[in-house]
């Protein structure tokens, strides 16, 4: 049996000429999430993301057997 957990982190866009703010500020964010989560026996599922106006929304979905708590 699987277990499952959400992850929703939130970036919201500045005023810069760097086209790729939001990529360099949200990369290590979700890399330390990313290890975070496997250090517990989680595993990356699934991903998604909205953008919404000046924010983007990146969803983590995690998936972990029942007995590897």
């Amino acid at each position: 049996m699987k277990e499952y957990k959400l992850e929703s982190l939130i970036y919201y866009s500045k005023l810069t000429l760097d086209k790729e703010h939001l990529l360099k500020s949200s990369t290590k964010d979700i890399q330390s999430k990313l290890d975070e989560y496997s250090k517990d026996g989680w595993r990356l599922a699934s991903t998604d993301v909205e953008n919404f106006g000046m924010g983007m929304y990146f969803y983590l979905y995690f998936e972990r057997d029942l007995n590897s708590k």
